[in-house]
């Protein structure tokens, strides 16, 4: 496999990863971790902690938990209180959340989940591998994908607006 050519320098993003599944967070980090991602890893538990993470309410409001803003959020779709697909539809609707990048990381391969994330605007959309070393490798190509190749919008182009 051949790296880009030329690599950018990194900068780091904060990735929020919003899963419900502890095995699969610690999964994911550890994944994360292998690929050489430096970056600050956050987690929500559900739809509606995503919501209040991002909106910067609940625990999260000012004096509560840290919550930077995140460069990218891996979703999964299957989550209680809200899942995945109401959470989305609610960030790609909101002008002030729109622009951050979101990759469905799930279990599901049903063709109405991945028709329905794609009309409600998802980026990418990740069948999560059954092995670790697959979900290794796969956590390797996004950071590839997402912190090499691809232009990130910048957190202060929102405010020059």
């Amino acid at each position: 496999m051949h790296s880009p050519s030329p690599p950018r320098e990194h900068r780091s993003i904060t990735i929020l990863l919003a899963d419900d599944d502890e095995d699969d967070r610690v999964l994911t980090a550890d994944a994360l971790r292998r690929s050489r991602l430096v970056n600050d890893l956050r987690f929500v538990v559900d739809g509606d902690d995503l919501m209040q993470y991002l909106r910067g309410t609940g625990v999260y409001a000012a004096g509560g938990t840290e919550a930077p803003r995140p460069g990218l959020i891996l979703l999964d779709l299957n989550m209680p209180k809200k899942d995945g697909r109401e959470a989305l539809a609610e960030i790609k609707s909101d002008p002030e959340l729109r622009r951050i990048p979101v990759v469905v990381l799930t279990t599901s391969k049903a063709e109405e989940d991945i028709f329905r994330t794609y009309d409600l605007g998802v980026n990418s959309f990740v069948s999560k591998p059954v092995t670790f070393e697959q979900l290794a490798d796969v956590m390797k190509t996004l950071a590839c994908y997402w912190f090499d190749l691809v232009e990130l919008p910048q957190e202060d182009a929102d405010a020059a607006e």
